[in-house]
């Protein structure tokens, strides 16, 4: 009897540690599997994540492009409104153009002005001129002045001066500083020596030479 139960013994056990076997590999392939697929989940996340990421960033990019367009473009529009009031306020006359300003400077601040503008102030050579100037009612500086030399008074291209419009009484060099020179439009004579920090409209030349 006992002979004859041993080969069910060893059968059993045979058994029994081969279903052992297959649990211990069913639970390595579940956990092979779920490490697969948390790896495979970590990687679309990680992924996806990334794909976000460049997608906020080129959202930004483009809101920051489509902001600097618009300021530059606001900008070339403002320079345009400008440049076309600008060029409205050049007047034509025999020869030159000249710039009425609408603001008021110093005489030297006028005449940076001028030079910017690639002229300078204006340098009158008539009666005509003269007259042209007393049309717009303003008192203005011009380019005349003695401040390199006081009683010698010059234009700001170098000339000296030889005709001249003079108000009567004029120049009187009150306070012993006035050298520099501005129209005041009562009449043809109407030019008048004044301090150059004093504020004043101004107006440009610009010649044609063709």
């Amino acid at each position: 009897m006992m002979a004859a139960a041993e080969p069910g013994r060893k059968l059993y056990r045979v058994v029994v540690v081969s279903l052992g076997l297959l649990c211990i590999l069913q639970a390595a392939l579940n956990i092979s599997l779920r490490l697969a697929l948390y790896h495979s989940y970590s990687t679309s996340y990680n992924t996806l994540k990334r794909n976000l990421s460049d997608c906020d960033n080129k959202t930004l990019d483009l809101e920051a492009s489509f902001k600097t367009l618009t300021e530059e473009r606001d900008e070339l529009k403002k320079k345009l409104t400008d440049c076309v009031h600008d060029q409205q306020r050049w007047k034509y006359f025999s020869g030159s153009f000249y710039y009425i300003s609408s603001n008021m400077k110093t005489w030297n601040e006028s005449r940076t002005d001028c030079l910017q503008r690639w002229a300078d102030l204006v340098v009158v050579n008539s009666e005509e001129e003269q007259e042209f100037i007393n049309q717009y009612r303003k008192t203005m500086w011009i380019g005349l002045t003695d401040s390199e030399r006081e009683g010698t008074w010059k234009w700001v291209d170098g000339t000296p001066l030889t005709t001249s419009f003079w108000h009567s009484g004029e120049p009187n060099n009150t306070n012993k500083s006035e050298d520099c020179v501005e129209t005041k439009f009562r009449d043809k004579n109407s030019w008048n020596d004044a301090v150059c920090g004093n504020r004043n409209s101004w107006i440009c030349e610009k010649k044609m030479f063709l």
